[in-house]
């Protein structure tokens, strides 16, 4: 102060105006009152600005021991940091105090304090409580506790702490939860800490469970410990697009990298909120390379991301196509070496646990894109390429039936009825015929949308399955497990199909049963026109056969012409009738015999 007033050189200065005084106008009339000998009573709420101010007032030792600095450095150290009340009553304090209590170690001596107490067992921390009047709905044990530590009467649960921390701001919490990291907590609890955080701060982020509101006082919170400052609804303002950003920037950068530290649902929205506003490139790829490690356990109303750019698709099919081309070189990545495992934590998740399961997660992925192909094949400005490129994407050994892909392409068919025939053959070419079920095979079969040559296609594959059956039908029991898993996926198949395909399919159901009974009809007709026709054959092969002629058979014709001939030559000459007679039936006798 009297070096402010001396490089004033005003003789008639009444006034001093010290407007960056950290902690304001409170912070200067108690250290006011501390030089003029007035008793201050350091509290966790005054005492961060208290200390900024004394360091901006340079009230050091060098002037008189004891001195403020000293006085506020202390409580800070063996009061403040000993409880877990008081750090974070203090640390949220500090926020209107920057740059003065980063300087000052405040920040970082409170985070890694809270962050001690996270992670040590709750029954040795000497709890603070507030003071003020507890309130019924803060906690269902709330009333039975009383004034008593929680610590003796229950036992505390692991995500006790999440309420506290989370009315920190962005940069704090991040600050806590590094150090908590630091100090080994398990992932998963940082997770749903994360978690916890973003529903509190990103408003509509999380659908269930979770309120957006700060300032609900109908939220019931399980852990029993959290009576800081919650009590006041000025504490958390609604948060504008800025700082939405910022948050969702600091969250996607702190996520543990272990794989389940927190649910694909999750990673989706806060991928849909990034790409909404516009966050960092980087970050984003970054976020979708975790999406695309837990990929197959998204859910298809999670993946239907509008898409924000303009002149665009309903729905971002590019986003799906990165997504599942980060999944499809992690499990590539996963099966060239099973033993990996996962980022750089070894302990938290073993990579080899997911090797055998790279089949199954392939096959719900398939499903799961075949229903969003459904989904967007209403999109008039969908291409038939990008269509066509996500179908494709992955390998044909995750389909083991491609009902899914059929419905999507014949709701995109319907939805693009411009398409020319070149178009439609190209489209089709992304469903296998041979993986199509009965009752698919039956629709496609009637279905005016498919080009000729694909129906045809899915009449001979149905041709050749019927064949096989024929074939087989002595295996009863090898013909059942053959058609097993066609059953099992035509439930799957109706499960995930929209309510106006179902009834499509439900009006196509008596067709296919009349269909079905004529064609049991028709092959039985064919068994028994196919063994008439083997009798026939064979009679009219007996009757054909040309009679067996030898050498000797022909000599002995020639030997009975020429007898005719001298009998003829005989009655020329005028012999008896008797004797003619004679030798008529001679020769005829010897003929016969011979023969």
């Amino acid at each position: 102060m009297n070096r402010i007033i001396y490089q004033s050189r005003d003789i008639e200065l009444n006034k001093v105006s010290i407007d960056d005084l950290p902690g304001g106008p409170d912070a200067f009339e108690l250290a006011a009152k501390f030089c003029y000998g007035v008793a201050v009573d350091l509290t966790a709420t005054n005492i961060s600005g208290l200390r900024c101010a004394a360091e901006y007032l340079e009230m050091t030792e060098d002037l008189e021991e004891g001195n403020l600095i000293f006085k506020t450095e202390a409580f800070l150290s063996y009061v403040v940091l000993s409880s877990w009340r008081d750090s974070i009553v203090v640390l949220k304090s500090c926020e209107k105090l920057s740059p003065w209590a980063e300087n000052l170690q405040i920040v970082r001596r409170c985070s890694e304090s809270i962050a001690w107490k996270a992670c040590a067992n709750p029954k040795g921390i000497r709890w603070q409580y507030t003071g003020k009047a507890p309130r019924s709905v803060s906690s269902p044990k709330w009333n039975e506790m009383k004034d008593s530590s929680p610590s003796r009467n229950s036992q505390v649960p692991p995500d006790w702490w999440f309420e506290d921390v989370s009315i920190l701001r962005i940069d704090h919490f991040v600050r806590v939860v590094t150090a908590i990291k630091v100090k080994g907590m398990r992932y998963e609890l940082i997770g749903a800490a994360i978690i916890h955080y973003a529903a509190k701060w990103l408003p509509g982020l999380i659908k269930e469970g979770l309120d957006s509101a700060p300032d609900d006082e109908n939220r019931s919170w399980k852990g029993g410990l959290h009576m800081i400052v919650a009590g006041t609804k000025e504490d958390l303002q609604p948060v504008q697009a800025k700082d939405q950003r910022m948050i969702v920037e600091s969250l996607i950068s702190i996520i543990p990298q272990q794989k389940d530290s927190v649910s694909c649902s999750f990673l989706l929205r806060l991928l849909r909120m990034a790409n909404m506003l516009k966050v960092a490139p980087a970050l984003v790829t970054e976020l979708e390379k975790r999406v695309g490690m837990q990929f197959e356990q998204a859910t298809l109303a999670d993946l239907l991301i509008p898409c924000y750019s303009k002149n665009e698709t309903m729905f971002d099919v590019d986003l799906v196509q990165r997504l599942l081309e980060h999944f499809l070189v992690q499990e590539q990545s996963e099966g060239s070496s099973p033993s990996r495992q996962s980022f750089s934590d070894t302990k938290m998740y073993d990579g080899a646990q997911r090797g055998g399961g790279n089949t199954n997660a392939k096959m719900r992925v398939a499903r799961l894109i075949d229903s969003y192909l459904t989904e967007v094949s209403r999109d008039r400005s969908l291409s038939s390429t990008k269509f066509q490129v996500l179908a494709e994407a992955l390998p044909e050994s995750a389909r083991t039936c491609d009902d899914g892909l059929y419905r999507a392409v014949d709701s995109y068919l319907k939805a693009q009825p411009t398409l020319t025939e070149h178009e439609r053959k190209r489209l089709c070419r992304v469903m296998d015929c041979t993986k199509l079920s009965i009752d698919a095979c039956m629709h496609a079969a009637q279905n005016e949308r498919l080009p000729l040559r694909i129906v045809v296609q899915v009449l001979f594959s149905e041709q050749v399955k019927i064949s096989n059956a024929i074939a087989n039908s002595t295996l009863k029991e090898a013909g059942d497990s053959h058609y097993q898993p066609l059953v099992s996926n035509r439930k799957t198949l109706l499960e995930g199909t929209p309510q106006s395909f179902q009834e499509g399919w439900a009006s196509a159901k008596k067709d296919i049963n009349t269909l079905k009974f004529e064609l049991e009809s028709v092959k039985a007709k064919y068994l028994e026109l196919q063994n008439d026709m083997d009798t026939l054959q064979r009679q009219f092969d007996k009757v054909t056969k040309p009679k067996q002629t030898s050498a000797w058979s022909s000599g002995w014709k020639k030997l009975s012409k020429l007898a005719k001939m001298n009998e003829g030559h005989e009655h020329e000459i005028g012999s008896q009738e008797p004797n003619v007679n004679q030798t008529r039936k001679t020769p005829r006798r010897w003929r016969n015999s011979i023969s």
